[in-house]
């Protein structure tokens, strides 16, 4: 998305906003799928950016989805729930009951506990429900190797779950695919093997999150964005050949999408140091991996009408907040940056909406824009924090 067009949805819509492009996501997700082929099927994890969600339902093939929240997002939108993937470390009965009534057919195990609950919920309805067992990469997530076997070991014991196949995720942001991403993917294959050869199990199914590098700031290349992928291709094709794999991500696949505009309410000089307040901040700010603003991302400077001058000199960027830890940036070059400017801060489609602080000093939330080859809507409007955190006392 252009500066101009950028400019022009700041001034129609204000600040601070987030735009999230469903046209620029549908372009990478219809490329990374004619990379990967039609043996490999993409999962959207929601939790990168719920807003997505309208957009991504045609565009993958499930939805994976953690918490009843989350689950309530998709019935809210009308989500098909036989594309929902219901995960999550901390599933309560409850939570599974809700989610099989709401017509939910997929679910994960993490833990022995899932596995009783889900059986029970599954036996209670009379239908068996197809499980992929967690396997833990050494985290509070999934389950030990040992219990996992357990399981396929005794699975004639647990006839309304289909225990379909193994669900392994490990982090994200990991660059070094021979290190990481590949001796995973000989793991899952080799797990594949072993589980034929000493329990006579047919792994149907792979549900995998290969955690994908997406490059965040100015510094790192962004010539191909999309290289992970297709660097990884042929190993997952490889996989594929022994399973319906399905590749599960969330940062990858909508980080692009987004941009975040801030506008410059206040400028100063202190000590030799100079200072832009922005009308946004940390609690709507968060790259992965920017170390209190050490490491600048990329941000187009977008003048306004009381731009200044055109000499250039190094800003200090921070929000709104009282506190000292609210620094975006703490020295990037602008030109003629002035009160009224606006600044967008790109690739920041995924996490950033609902993973800042948000509540913090109860400043309002921010606009949601999604935008198309069409035009732009507005999907959210400002939120005030002060509503949620007042107590409710008479």
């Amino acid at each position: 998305m252009d500066k101009q067009r950028l400019l022009a949805i700041a001034k129609r819509f204000g600040t601070p906003s987030f735009v999230f492009d469903e046209s620029a996501l549908a372009a990478r997700m219809l490329a990374i799928k004619e990379i990967v082929g039609g043996s490999v099927h993409l999962c959207y994890s929601i939790k990168a950016n719920p807003f997505l969600i309208p957009a991504m339902r045609t565009l993958c093939e499930l939805l994976e989805v953690c918490s009843p929240g989350e689950l309530e997002i998709c019935e809210a939108l009308h989500v098909d729930p036989g594309t929902v993937l219901f995960s999550g470390v901390n599933k309560t009965e409850e939570d599974i009951d809700r989610a099989m009534d709401a017509g939910v057919t997929r679910f994960t195990a993490e833990s022995p506990l899932h596995v009783e609950l889900l059986h029970a919920a599954a036996k209670a309805r009379g239908r068996v429900y197809p499980v992929l067992l967690r396997l833990t990469a050494g985290s509070q997530f999934g389950m030990d190797e040992s219990d996992l076997l357990s399981f396929i070991r005794r699975r004639e014991e647990y006839p309304f779950l289909d225990f379909a196949g193994i669900h392994y995720f490990s982090g994200t942001q990991r660059a070094k695919l021979d290190k990481d991403q590949r001796r995973e993917l000989v793991m899952l294959a080799g797990l594949i093997d072993r589980l034929k050869t000493e329990y006579g199990f047919i792994c149907r199914k792979i549900e995998y999150g290969p955690g994908l590098y997406f490059p965040y700031f100015a510094h790192e290349d962004h010539t191909d964005t999309l290289a992970p992928i297709r660097e990884l291709a042929p190993d997952l094709k490889e996989l594929a050949k022994k399973c319906e794999l399905t590749i599960e991500m969330g940062r990858f696949f909508a980080s692009a999408c987004g941009t975040y505009l801030t506008a410059v309410a206040d400028t100063k000089t202190n000590k030799g140091t100079n200072y832009a307040i922005l009308d946004g901040g940390m609690h709507h700010v968060n790259y992965l991996g920017g170390m209190m603003g050490m490491r600048v991302p990329v941000i187009d400077h977008l003048p306004g009408p009381a731009h200044g001058d055109e000499t250039e000199a190094d800003w200090a960027l921070c929000g709104s907040l009282c506190t000292t830890a609210d620094v975006l940036v703490r020295q990037i070059p602008l030109a003629g940056l002035a009160r009224g400017d606006v600044l967008a801060f790109r690739s920041i489609g995924a996490y950033s909406v609902t993973e800042g602080p948000a509540l913090f000093l109860s400043r309002n939330m921010p606009r949601i824009i999604l935008a198309n080859d069409e035009g732009e809507r507005l999907v959210r409007d400002t939120i005030h924090a002060s509503a949620i955190n007042q107590p409710n006392i008479k």
